[in-house]
């Protein structure tokens, strides 16, 4: 296995076992699919994970790349979390997702609530 794929095999376990600890259980790491790639995670029915451990930021393409995933799973949300240089702690990686689907996740989020 190569040392990129070390580090991304790493980094997607590191988010696995970070979610597990958050109580979200049904949690796991997707198997490639090629063209058909459909994120990194299995985040839960519609949330699709992409995970990142690169050293230069390419938030351009991996959000191109989130959102043709997104598609291939049919998914409603989806993020890239990708790790912060110097750690380990997932709490302390970043997430990147495109506005819409932010807005979308806020909206969600708001459903049923009344507003102050």
């Amino acid at each position: 296995m190569s040392k990129s794929k070390q580090k991304g095999t790493a980094a997607e376990t590191a988010v696995v076992n970070w979610l597990v600890s958050k109580g979200r259980k049904h949690v796991e790491r997707r198997s490639l699919n090629g063209v058909n790639d459909r994120g990194d995670i299995a985040g839960g029915p519609g949330v699709v994970l992409e995970v990142k451990n690169c050293a230069k930021m390419e938030l351009s393409a991996w959000l191109k790349e989130l959102e043709v995933e997104m598609i291939n799973d049919q998914g409603w949300t989806g993020v890239v979390l990708h790790k912060k240089k110097g750690t380990k702690d997932v709490n302390e990686w970043y997430c990147t997702m495109p506005a819409k689907v932010w807005l979308d996740l806020i909206k969600q989020a708001m459903h049923g609530r009344s507003e102050t």
